[in-house]
C-alpha cells in the first residue's frame, strides 16, 4: 500500500468529515514549541482562558452522562480522598522531653509518652504537647530591664527593709495537672515563689538574709512554694529557689556595710580566741596524760618489783626451813661477795701457812668491773685451804 494512497483509509478506519462547508471541525493542534494555552495579543499568557479551560475539565469530570447531573463514582473518590487525609491527620510525634495531653471533645482523655503516637483527627480529639523535662525559670524581683521595688522590697522579721531578688527553677512533673489546673502556669509559678518568699522574709531577721542564713531562707521558700503548688494539683515540681542579690535600702546601704564590718571583726576574734584556748587544752591534756602514764608505769614497775622480792624471800625461806646452815652460808658468801665485788683489797687467813705469801703487783691495781678480780684467783686458791683446815679444826 504506497504512503500516500488516501483511498485506503487503513487500519484506522477514515478520517473523520468536517461540516457542510467543508471545514474541519477538530481543534487546531498547539503548536509544538513555545508556551502552551491561549496567549493574549500583547504576548503574555491569557489566564481567564486556562481558567475556564480548567472548569471545563471539571465539569466534564463530574457531569454524568450527556452532562446533565453529577457522577456518582465521582463524588466517592472525592469523599474518599479527604477522609483518608483526615484520618493521616491524626499522627503526630511526642518528643523524648515531651508529654501529649489528649482531649476528646475538649475533656481529659490520656497522656502519651514521647515517640509516634496516633489520635482521632479534630474535631473529635485534639493534642497539647508539653516539656516535662525543661527546666523553666521565673524571675522574681527583678530582670534583665531592671529592677522591680514592688516584687523585691520585703518587710524582714524585725521590722526591716530588704531588697531581695531571686530565681525559682521549676520543671512540669504531671503534664495534664499542668494543663487542666492552672491558667497561666508562668504567672502563677511566679505568684506562689513571692508569696513564699514575703512569708520566710517575713519571720527572719534581716542579718540572717544579709550574712549567713540565705541557705535556710531558700530551702523554707522551696519548701513553701512546693506545698503551696501540690495544694492547687498545678503538676509543678520545684527544683531550686536561688537568691540572686539581697541588699539593705540604698539610703543605709552604708551603716549596714559598717555593722557587717564589724560583725566579720567579731567573728574572727572569737575564731582566734578559740583557736588558742583549743590548743592550751589539748598541750594541758597531753601532759596531764603523760604524767598520768608516767605513774602508773612506776606503780606497775613498783608492785612487780615487790611481788618478785616477796617470791625470793620465799623460795630463800624454804630453802632455809630444809637446810638452815647451808643457807646462811650460802646467803653469807653471796653477801660477801657482792660487798667485795668491787674491792681493791685481798683477805687472807694467815693460820696454817708456813711460807710467806707474795701477791702479784696487779692485785692492787684500779679495777673496774668484775673482769678485775681475775688476778686474785690464785691468792683466793692458796687461800683456801688454810680456811678448810681452819673450819676443820673448830
Amino acid at each position: 500500500m504506497p504512503w500516500n494512497d488516501n483511498a485506503n483509509p487503513g487500519p484506522w478506519g477514515s478520517p473523520p468529515s468536517g461540516d457542510d462547508d467543508g471545514r474541519d471541525n477538530r481543534p487546531p493542534r498547539r503548536p509544538t514549541g513555545g508556551p502552551r494555552g491561549p496567549r493574549r495579543p500583547d504576548g503574555g499568557p491569557d489566564f481567564s482562558a486556562q481558567f475556564d479551560r480548567i472548569n471545563e475539565r471539571l465539569r466534564r469530570f463530574f457531569g454524568g452522562p450527556g452532562g446533565d447531573g453529577v457522577r456518582p463514582g465521582a463524588v466517592a473518590a472525592v469523599a474518599g480522598i479527604a477522609f483518608a487525609l483526615w484520618a493521616v491527620s491524626g499522627f503526630y510525634v511526642v518528643q523524648p522531653h515531651e508529654q501529649a495531653v489528649v482531649t476528646t471533645f475538649g475533656r481529659f482523655s490520656r497522656v502519651e509518652l514521647p515517640g509516634l503516637r496516633y489520635h482521632l483527627p479534630a474535631p473529635i480529639e485534639r493534642v497539647e504537647k508539653v516539656g516535662v523535662t525543661n527546666l523553666n525559670q521565673s524571675m522574681v524581683g527583678g530582670s534583665n530591664r531592671g529592677d522591680l521595688p514592688e516584687e523585691s522590697l520585703m518587710l524582714t522579721g524585725d521590722e526591716n527593709i530588704v531588697d531581695l531578688d531571686f530565681a525559682v527553677t521549676w520543671r512540669v512533673s504531671e503534664a495534664d495537672k499542668f494543663v487542666f489546673n492552672v491558667r497561666d502556669q508562668d504567672a502563677a509559678v511566679k505568684a506562689v515563689a513571692e508569696s513564699a518568699m514575703r512569708e520566710v522574709v517575713g519571720k527572719t531577721p534581716l542579718t540572717d538574709i544579709l550574712t549567713t542564713g540565705r541557705g535556710r531562707v531558700q530551702a523554707q521558700a522551696a519548701e513553701l512554694m512546693q506545698r503551696t503548688l501540690d495544694y492547687w494539683n498545678s503538676g509543678v515540681t520545684v527544683v531550686e529557689v536561688q537568691i540572686r542579690s539581697a541588699n539593705p535600702p540604698s539610703e543605709v546601704v552604708a551603716a549596714f556595710r559598717e555593722v557587717a564590718t564589724a560583725g566579720q571583726d567579731a567573728e574572727s576574734a572569737i575564731n582566734e580566741a578559740n583557736t588558742y584556748r583549743n590548743r592550751v587544752v589539748n598541750e594541758a591534756k597531753g601532759d596531764a596524760s603523760r604524767i598520768v602514764q608516767a605513774a602508773q608505769a612506776y606503780r606497775e614497775q613498783s608492785v612487780r618489783e615487790a611481788l618478785g622480792d616477796a617470791a625470793r624471800f620465799n623460795q630463800i625461806y624454804n630453802e632455809y626451813s630444809r637446810a638452815p646452815g647451808v643457807t646462811r652460808e650460802r646467803l653469807y658468801i653471796e653477801t660477801m661477795q657482792r660487798v667485795l665485788e668491787k674491792s681493791n683489797k685481798v683477805v687472807i687467813d694467815s693460820q696454817g701457812a708456813s711460807a710467806p705469801i707474795i701477791l702479784p703487783p696487779d692485785v692492787f691495781r684500779p679495777r673496774a668491773g668484775t673482769a678485775a678480780t681475775a688476778p686474785a684467783a690464785p691468792v683466793q686458791q692458796q687461800a683456801a685451804p688454810a680456811a678448810a683446815e681452819q673450819g676443820a679444826q673448830r
